[in-house]
């Protein structure tokens, strides 16, 4: 607890900012739907028929999967706040509109009949009688959609549109639980309280007999959430991943070997290629083997400073796994220095660009290779492959998996998308994976995290940084690192080539030039 409270001291800025864009989202897309459902709400109450299917509608947008939901709205609003306040929108919509139309069917046809004796007209019926008579109901669809919607507004850091999401999905990347708790907590806080805040509005209408003092009271932290918001006009800047700016060797350490200071964003690995291209976002942090530089005309900018250490891909396995199948070594050594930087970045266009499956891109290239053999599906024991979320790991894990399968008697079982890093490292210490593709910078800078005199003295010495984390993984994780496959994929900082022409950038030292 003391530590949790120590990581949220030292990330209060942060946290501060998260919290008050997770505010933003909420109330502009809760203001929005309120503003249209209850309106649609009360058309639909007379009018059965319609009802039936502007319901079954709302109905049907509730069960798009959010994240399926945000993906689907990228092509046509871009990414950043407008497609997160649009997809909270319609998800906000169901709960108000449904509450509103059952609201108002449930009011007392008599009550109705009495006050249209009493010579009412219909606006005066709807205002003074339906209306306030249904509001218990209206006011739990509202306070129904305010809690969906800061659960799933944490998912607005996925497409660089902020919130405490920013910290969850980088402490599931980099396996933290302290980070994941700093946004999960206050997430589960800011539901509660404006759970809390919309009953007492409630409370006050009782106290109050005119329904419209209740709505606008409610207006006023929904218009003031307005003031909140990132600015709607785009992102820019600096596009990185979570797991990149939490890392040991990521932006923090970017900042202290260039001292650059950009304005960031939180964007899925997925997504950041795409947001420099378009212009989103200047700057981004991939991987050098990655196919869609060239497809996305990008440039990488040198690493002058050498702040990024060689990051040479070669399959780790656990000792015990190994001591018991040697054999293992014998089918996964046939890859060893097969792959350099141009035939990984090939592999990675063809799936990436190409639409082919990573297990028929890996089948191709043995093949070519003469290396590829069927399957023995002789049923003997399973041996469990994991790895990362992105393009190269896919395509890995499959080419592992094949030669195992046709050198071994052993079968596969692939567990692929496991996350960052420290997912599949935990993993596989624990047992649960027996091998994944791992780099050698990342097993040297943030597993196991040296001084910065041992930092300084091989972050350029490729074979020394390789021979320095095979041993250290044998002694302190009864771990091994197999031959490397021959590919360097190290972090690259990339802008657009139209971009670094216009800026004269050539360098990664030169984004700190004014």
């Amino acid at each position: 607890m003391i530590e949790f409270f120590e990581f949220l001291s030292l990330n209060q800025a942060k946290l501060w900012e998260q919290v008050l864009e997770h505010i933003g989202l909420t109330f502009a897309s809760l203001l929005l739907a309120v503003l249209l459902a209850v309106p649609l709400g009360i058309w639909i109450e007379g009018k059965s028929k319609v009802a039936g299917g502007v319901l079954g509608f709302t109905g049907i947008l509730q069960t798009i999967p959010s994240i399926a939901l945000l993906g689907f709205l990228i092509p046509v609003m871009g990414i950043g706040v407008k497609p997160a306040i649009f997809a909270l929108f319609l998800y906000a919509l169901l709960p108000i509109l449904r509450n509103t139309y059952t609201g108002l069917k449930g009011v007392d046809p008599n009550v109705i009949e009495a006050a249209i004796g009493m010579g009412m007209t219909p606006r005066q019926v709807l205002f003074k009688v339906k209306l306030p008579l249904a509001m218990p109901v209206l006011f739990a669809g509202i306070r129904t959609a305010t809690v969906i919607n800061v659960g799933v507004a944490t998912l607005a850091a996925y497409i660089g549109a902020g919130g405490l999401g920013e910290f969850i999905f980088g402490g599931i990347s980099l396996n933290n639980s302290l980070m994941i708790l700093a946004g999960a907590i206050p997430a589960a806080l800011l539901a509660v309280i404006f759970d809390q805040l919309l009953a007492r509005i409630q409370k006050g209408r009782k106290r109050n007999a005119s329904p419209k003092f209740a709505l606008w009271l409610l207006m006023v932290p929904l218009l003031t959430a307005f003031s909140l918001l990132p600015k709607l006009e785009g992102l820019t800047s600096a596009g990185f991943d979570p797991e990149f700016i939490g890392r040991a060797d990521g932006y923090a350490h970017l900042q202290d070997v260039y001292g650059v200071e950009l304005e960031t964003v939180a964007l899925s690995s997925a997504l950041m290629y795409k947001a420099v291209q378009q212009g989103e976002v200047d700057v981004i942090c991939g991987y050098s083997t990655d196919g869609r530089i060239e497809a996305y005309d990008l440039v990488s900018l040198e690493d002058d400073r050498h702040a990024f250490p060689p990051y040479y891909c070669a399959p780790i396995i656990r000792q015990a796994t190994l001591k018991k199948h040697p054999e293992l070594l014998i089918a996964l050594e046939k890859l060893s220095g097969r792959l350099n930087d141009a035939r990984m970045t090939r592999l990675n266009y063809e799936v990436d660009f190409n639409k082919e499956s990573p297990e028929a891109v890996a089948e191709r290239f043995l093949k070519e290779e003469d290396l590829w053999q069927a399957d023995r599906k002789n049923g003997g024991e399973v041996i469990t492959i994991g790895g990362k979320t992105f393009t190269e790991q896919h395509i890995l894990i499959h080419l592992f998996a094949q030669l195992i399968n046709g050198y071994t008697d052993l079968d596969v079982e692939i567990k692929a998308d496991l996350g960052g890093t420290q997912v599949c490292f935990e993993a596989l210490k624990v047992g649960g994976i027996d091998l994944y593709p791992e780099y050698t910078g990342t097993g040297f800078v943030v597993i196991l995290s040296p001084d910065e005199q041992k930092v300084e003295e091989l972050i350029v010495d490729a074979d020394g940084v390789y021979n320095y984390v095979k041993q250290a993984f044998a002694e302190q994780y009864q771990i091994q690192w197999l031959p490397p496959l021959g590919f360097n994929n190290t972090y690259a900082v990339m802008t657009r080539r139209s971009l670094a022409a216009e800026k004269g950038w050539k360098k990664v030292s030169d984004l700190s030039t004014p």
